[in-house]
């Protein structure tokens, strides 16, 4: 869960980037950055998680202006966008982001996150090999759910 530190100084980031391009700078746009910031650093949610999210808060915001707002937030660095598979997209907060790769469950769709310092040495020999400044990486990992009793698993049942 962010701080409101955190939340600030990513609303400031974000102001200066909405005047640089010359866009508005609405209390909505805003309130999608207090939300995604106010979810736990490792979640993952789509557009229509978080319109969910902001409409049960009371909040009036249109699918349109949350999609709009988290392009912008990504264009800005505050946002990571994710292409998992057959998921529509995902987003994650980027302002306290740690490089890691993923692990999507195929069964019950949990995303996990890791780091493993191998992956990295790869990248090195990978960029040797084809003599490429290696910049960026992308790994996910699909599985299926082995876990007994999985929460996601029998939450996923229930529909």
């Amino acid at each position: 869960m962010a701080d409101t530190a955190l939340i600030e100084k990513a609303k400031k980031i974000f102001e200066n980037f909405l005047v640089k391009q010359g866009s508005r700078k609405t209390p909505e746009r805003f309130s999608v950055i207090d939300e995604l910031y106010l979810l736990p650093e490792d979640e993952h949610i789509d557009v229509e998680g978080l319109f969910l999210k902001m409409r049960n808060k009371g909040y009036t915001i249109s699918r349109a202006t949350i999609y709009n707002t988290l392009d912008l937030l990504v264009e800005s660095g505050l946002a990571v966008k994710h292409q998992f598979k057959d998921k529509v997209a995902l987003y994650e907060q980027a302002l306290t982001y740690k490089h890691h790769d993923h692990h999507v469950c195929n069964q019950c769709r949990k995303i996990r996150e890791f780091s493993d310092p191998k992956i990295n040495e790869i990248k090195e020999a990978m960029g040797k090999t084809f003599q490429s400044a290696i910049t960026s990486h992308s790994l996910v990992l699909y599985g299926d759910c082995q876990i007994e009793n999985c929460e996601s698993l029998i939450g996923q049942q229930l529909f």
